[in-house]
């Protein structure tokens, strides 16, 4: 039995962390460190869109 997982609630949510890491970014200009983290918070939501196409992708492959 095949294990379900719904990769569009997963974008979702990678779509709204990607949304609020931008606008902390783009609040960040007299606060380096919050630019700085909210950068590796938008890296790490990238990191997170590329598995979840590995993942659809391996989807695609088993049907």
């Amino acid at each position: 039995m095949p294990l379900q997982i719904d990769t569009e609630a997963m974008n979702a949510r990678i779509l709204a962390i990607k949304k609020n890491a931008m606008e902390l970014y783009r609040m960040a200009d007299d606060f380096p460190a919050v630019a700085r983290n909210s950068a590796r918070i938008l890296a790490s939501a990238r990191m997170l869109e590329l598995n979840l196409s590995d993942l659809e992708d391996l989807e695609g492959n088993d049907s």
